[in-house]
């Protein structure tokens, strides 16, 4: 069943935070599109308000600009709110090297803030954004929930205690609380700037513009790149779990395996360019291979992702040639 046939009560209110952000913008897109009254809560950090100037003029669109490290701030979004999308967080391992007190206070008490401020506020369920990192050293493919190894920086740090303390808030305080463990998404309005940026928007962005892209590594790295469409989808199916998925993480993938330099070439071919790429070192923190077992996500949420990887990349890469 897709999305767009999913039934919610008439006069829910969902709060997206990070909602200005690339998944969080996607998700706003989607609700509104189905008719729903969405708030949505962002710093503009690394959101960015022309990922969302486009809702500004819909009625059900509401937007806060606020900080989840802030309790009150979260504590005000979260007031009348049905089903809460927590997607605020700073992502990038490297960057989680150089500064772990900031990524332990937003991305651990930022989250704590919006489950406490949920809990408050009499919130149905609470869907927040885990990732795949935390497999961390687990060699066995594909990723399956329950089987993890020793973590790898403090971004999966901050993703495991997340869940943690989601199955605390599950067991003690009654407050259904989903985690999606996200594997390597893309598309529409990811950023594609600065030293973070995600690989593939960067590579388009670099090929459009004649550029030579750097791979890190010898490129045989392989991840389970996830359409942002499939997510989206994810996210509003897990507002809508059963009680006994509550306090748990699914994998959210499409369950397949792309290598890094099979993408180079596919992208050169798509967009008509003959460029070498240039090989750089191996990033700190990264795990080699990724892939998904979804089977847990598709048994308890119903989740079934309709974008191939193929698929994903054919749209994302239309949408950056009109947009960069």
């Amino acid at each position: 069943m897709s999305y767009k046939e999913l039934k919610f009560p008439e006069n829910a209110l969902f709060l997206v935070t990070g909602g200005a952000g690339f998944i969080g913008s996607n998700i706003c897109e989607a609700l509104l599109g189905l008719g729903y009254r969405v708030r949505c809560l962002d710093d503009l950090s690394t959101g960015k308000q022309e990922n969302v100037d486009m809702f500004l003029s819909n009625p059900k669109y509401e937007f806060i600009k606020g900080d989840i490290k802030d309790f009150d701030t979260c504590l005000k979004a979260t007031k009348d709110v049905t089903y809460v999308l927590n997607e605020a967080a700073w992502g990038s391992v490297p960057r989680s090297i150089e500064m772990p007190l900031f990524y332990c206070a937003n991305n651990i008490q930022g989250t704590l803030n919006m489950m406490e401020a949920a809990r408050q506020s009499g919130v149905k369920t609470f869907v927040y954004a885990s990732s795949s990192s935390v497999y961390g050293d687990e060699p066995n493919l594909p990723k399956i929930e329950g089987r993890e190894g020793n973590l790898l920086s403090p971004y999966a740090l901050t993703k495991r205690a997340d869940e943690e303390w989601a199955k605390q808030y599950s067991k003690h305080y009654g407050l259904k609380t989903i985690g999606l463990r996200y594997f390597n998404v893309f598309g529409r309005r990811q950023d594609p700037n600065g030293a973070y940026a995600a690989v593939i928007p960067k590579f388009i962005k670099q090929l459009l513009n004649d550029e030579q892209p750097t791979i890190n590594g010898d490129g045989k790295q392989s991840r389970d790149f996830t359409y942002v469409e499939n997510v989206v989808e994810a996210n509003l199916k897990a507002c809508l779990a059963p009680d006994e998925a509550s306090g748990e993480a699914f994998n959210i993938a499409y369950g397949g395996r792309e290598y890094l330099i099979d993408i180079y070439n596919t992208l050169i071919k798509a967009l008509g360019k003959d460029i070498k790429p240039n090989f750089g070192p191996d990033r700190q923190g990264d795990i080699k291979h990724s892939n998904a077992d979804i089977s847990k996500a598709k048994k308890l949420l119903g989740y079934d992702p309709d974008y191939d990887f193929a698929t994903g990349l054919n749209e994302a890469i239309e949408w950056y040639k009109e947009n960069l």
